[in-house]
């Protein structure tokens, strides 16, 4: 009886944390892609990407609260291949704009990055605590944990565009960030499988 309790009191919690991550995510993809594209900023449309990857991967989160760990785990690996998708898209963006060019603004990417970054460190706060925690809210640790550093590589880009004058910084910080993105999926992937590897061992033949 005192497990289920028990149980049941972490479910809440996670549900609580993934619900407050998930509304601010969802808010901070659309604020950004918007500043993104008016800014013509490679940064913060890669950051705005990325945010929309976390709404997602929060969004499945939610769902794998509560239930059996198998589908954490299947939960855990849609979300490692969402970041390498969003990795992908982002990719791509920075290649067209290489291309094509770009002017991005620095006091937009700036303003734009602070608040980023202020509602990511408190996602990053709420969801520290479950880092160590079940496969799934480990995924959703490393989202947020990407987010702030995304954050801080385009606050750093706004600086050095203003400093320099060069869309330069733009492009570096996005492919910086496609490849936090990157690594950050592949870690999700190796984690949720080593975690199915012993379940398997175990699991009796009939």
């Amino acid at each position: 009886m005192s497990c289920d309790c028990h149980k049941a009191v972490t479910d809440k919690t996670q549900k609580n944390i993934l619900i407050t991550l998930l509304v601010i995510n969802a808010i901070m993809f659309a604020v950004e892609l918007l500043i993104g594209i008016i800014a013509q900023s490679t940064g913060v449309l890669a950051d705005s990407l990325d945010m929309l990857a976390d709404a997602l991967v929060y969004s499945v989160a939610l769902y794998a609260v509560g239930r059996c760990s198998s589908t954490k785990r299947k939960v855990a690996i849609l979300s490692g291949y969402f970041q390498l998708a969003i990795a992908s898209g982002i990719a791509i963006d920075i290649i067209r704009r290489i291309i094509f060019g770009s002017e991005p603004s620095s006091l937009l990417m700036f303003i734009v990055s602070c608040i980023a970054l202020i509602a990511n460190s408190y996602c990053l706060m709420l969801i520290a605590k479950q880092k160590q925690g079940e496969v799934h809210m480990r995924a959703s640790y490393i989202f947020s944990k990407n987010d702030v550093i995304a954050n801080t590589g385009v606050i750093v880009a706004s600086i050095l565009i203003y400093l320099t004058g060069s869309r330069w910084p733009d492009i570096i910080v996005g492919v910086i960030i496609t490849c936090v993105v990157m690594k950050g999926g592949f870690h999700i992937l190796a984690d949720a499988r080593k975690k199915e590897e012993p379940s398997q061992a175990v699991e009796p033949t009939r």
